[in-house]
């Protein structure tokens, strides 16, 4: 028995989640199918999902295709919630793309299919709803292969689009026109078969080209594109055979090594933890101690329990193997993105960009502030990109967010799930710093106004964007205990957080340009301690600038509003690059600052008479002009060497 990880992906509305009851219903899992409308989905069973009709956790659901066991991972299709994406995009072996044959490929669309290919994740797509009024299959087909990919190919036809009575047709190997765009597209990127098609009078036989297909699909070089309904059914089969013949399935060793990734966290009534790991190698079984996580915080735990998939539901198992997803219980430390078993060689890459907003949550009533913080802390371990960030100052706490129905689901799962009432402030955008220069400063010990057992000396440079942090050493590695080298290079990381406009300060290199310690009185308490100071001295001779996160936006309006509407991008700091009338269309596209993109969807079915359309996706962070934000502190503030010193040794030298 083959197993296949398959992960549905789309824009929101598209019908995921519908394909999804549509295949398990075929597969024979579920007798009826369920609707997103009324709630009844076998994969959204949270009860936010069915109350707003989307996907937001993603979830696991199997089905039997002949001798192939598909593990169906259904994946939120709102952009507030592409964390959850991201995280399963590691364990898959193929994809299934779904645009609507109405709305046709929107932003979430590209942004999936980009990532897709850019992972070389074996990907079919899926026009769905052709029999929507206002499909429109083949202007969906040349935009996927004008916006997503030109290495497309159409597997079948669609007669009557757009009523009850739209058949979908799948190509043979009869029809010489899809054998000859076929033969076309795999020549491209195989230079034995292009001799074949360019030398041979007859046509290549179909059997061969079906067999160069799968194995072209299984690279993720070509993608065929399926039309149907996943409401009526129509395509289904011809979809599910393309699953079948075309998608690889998992390889894997289940002698090898354990090797294991995380995916998905969970916690149960009892507050236990159930983590979703995908298996790559190995076979773990109950009662296995299983070492997890990286570097420090690498630990080990014993397996009390194992749940597989099976037939749309999770069975209690004994052993779960390679290539296969599993629910494991009893590893309490065990976060999303641990390895389990043996480690990879690096943890998983990031492929959509940060969340680029933040609000502070208010308890309701003030008092539960403690109760809040634990909760929010659980929400964090299912969705680390929540990204606490605890004012003890102020006694705040504040979440990062890609979007504001992302605060309706955290404050409904507070709610529901820890009885919590909150509100939120107004949403920011989360900022960050860069050096303008470079500067340096050192204190020695024993000497000026050094009220601690260390010498820390520090430069601060710039870096090219992008670059992140860097480490460097202008002092012998022996001149101190690694231990007192590592609190330094800790506290740098650590004191970063907050630059001196209060954001994360990025894209520089630091470099130790003294150190000393005095043994055996100097601890790596002394050198935490001194770190900020030295390091925020140099960070204010450099100097910053704050920069603000900024999207690329493309709007479709009525070509006579364009007008109006440029005033209005003007007031919200859009700047628009490209604009072009299509018709009785105007597209316009360019860049807005992230803050500002919920008020131009607030502003736009007024602005265009309902008619507009309005795609972003965040692109790049830009200078600040004028005044630079500010954000409040959270640490004992050590650009201020007075309130520090009080803070931290309760006296000032």
């Amino acid at each position: 028995m083959h197993t296949l990880n398959l992960g549905i992906l789309a824009h929101v509305d598209a019908g995921k989640t519908s394909l999804t009851e549509r295949l398990l219903h075929t597969a024979g899992v579920i007798e009826e199918i369920g609707s997103v409308d009324d709630g009844s989905t076998r994969t959204d069973s949270l009860a936010l999902e069915r109350q707003r009709g989307i996907t937001i956790k993603s979830a696991v659901v199997s089905f039997a295709i002949d001798d192939m066991t598909v593990n169906l991972i259904d994946t939120p299709g709102h952009p507030d919630f592409i964390a959850e994406v991201e995280r399963v995009l590691g364990v898959l072996d193929g994809a299934v793309l779904v645009v609507s044959a109405v709305e046709g490929v929107q932003a979430q669309t590209r942004v999936l299919m980009r990532t897709l290919r850019r992972l070389r994740i074996p990907t079919l797509v899926l026009v769905n709803k052709v029999d929507r009024g206002g499909a429109r299959p083949e202007s969906v087909l040349r935009d996927i292969a004008g916006k997503l990919t030109p290495a497309v190919i159409a597997m079948g036809s669609v007669d009557a689009p757009g009523g009850r009575d739209t058949r979908c047709t799948p190509y043979t190997g009869a029809d010489p026109g899809f054998t000859d765009r076929l033969a076309e597209l795999l020549a491209d990127h195989d230079d034995a078969l292009l001799d074949a098609y360019v030398g041979n009078a007859a046509p290549l036989p179909y059997d061969r080209l079906r067999e160069e297909l799968a194995a072209q699909t299984g690279r993720a070089l070509v993608h065929p594109v399926y039309f149907g309904s996943a409401i009526t059914g129509v395509g289904m089969d011809a979809l599910i055979d393309g699953v079948r013949e075309l998608l690889p399935a998992s390889a894997g060793d289940d002698a090898g090594p354990v090797s294991g990734t995380v995916f998905k966290v969970e916690r149960g009534p009892g507050g236990e933890k159930t983590a979703y790991v995908r298996m790559f190698s190995g076979t773990v079984r109950v009662r296995d101690r299983l070492p997890f996580g990286r570097g420090e915080g690498r630990a080990e735990g014993r397996v009390t329990g194992i749940g597989v998939f099976d037939q749309g539901a999770a069975v209690r198992g004994a052993e779960v193997g390679a290539g296969r997803i599993a629910m494991l219980r009893g590893l309490d430390g065990i976060r999303i993105g641990d390895p389990v078993g043996e480690p990879d060689a690096a943890p998983p890459g990031r492929w959509f960009a940060p969340p680029t907003l933040e609000s502070v949550v208010v308890p309701s009533p003030p008092a539960g502030r403690g109760e809040l913080h634990a909760a929010l802390v659980q929400l964090a371990e299912q969705d680390p990109l929540i990204n606490l960030r605890q004012d003890d100052l102020r006694e705040e706490v504040s979440v990062s967010l890609y979007g504001e129905v992302q605060k309706e689901v955290i404050q409904a799962t507070l709610a529901d799930e820890f009885g919590i009432g909150v509100t939120f402030r107004e949403t920011t955008p989360v900022c960050l710093e860069r050096p303008n220069g470079s500067g340096a400063a050192y204190e020695i010990i024993g000497q000026g106004e050094n009220p601690f057992l260390a010498t820390v000396g520090l430069r601060i440079d710039p870096a090219p964007v992008g670059s992140g942090i860097a480490h460097r050493l202008e002092v012998e590695l022996g001149s101190m205990p690694f231990a007192l080298m590592r609190a330094v290079e800790e506290t740098v990381a650590e004191t970063l957080r907050q630059g001196i406009h209060g954001w994360q300060v990025t894209d520089c290199v630091v470099t130790m340009t003294h150190s000393g310690y005095w043994s055996p009185l100097s601890t790596a308490a002394d050198f935490r301690n001194l770190t900020p100071l030295v390091l925020m001295s140099a960070l204010k001779r450099a100097g910053t600038t704050v920069h603000e996160p900024v999207h690329r936006f493309r709007l479709e309006l009525p070509a006579d509003l364009i007008g109006p509407a440029l005033p209005v991008l003007a007031r919200l700091r859009a700047v628009p690059a490209t604009s072009a009338v299509q018709g009785s269309v105007c597209v316009v596209e360019g860049e807005i600052p992230a803050a500002r993109v919920h008020g131009l969807q607030q502003r736009l079915p007024g602005l265009t008479r309902g008619e507009g359309v309005l795609e972003s996706e965040f692109d790049h962070y830009r200078a600040v002009v004028g005044t630079p934000p500010d954000r409040p502190r959270t640490d004992r503030d050590p650009l201020h060497r007075k309130e520090y010193l009080l803070r931290t040794v309760r006296r000032v030298v």
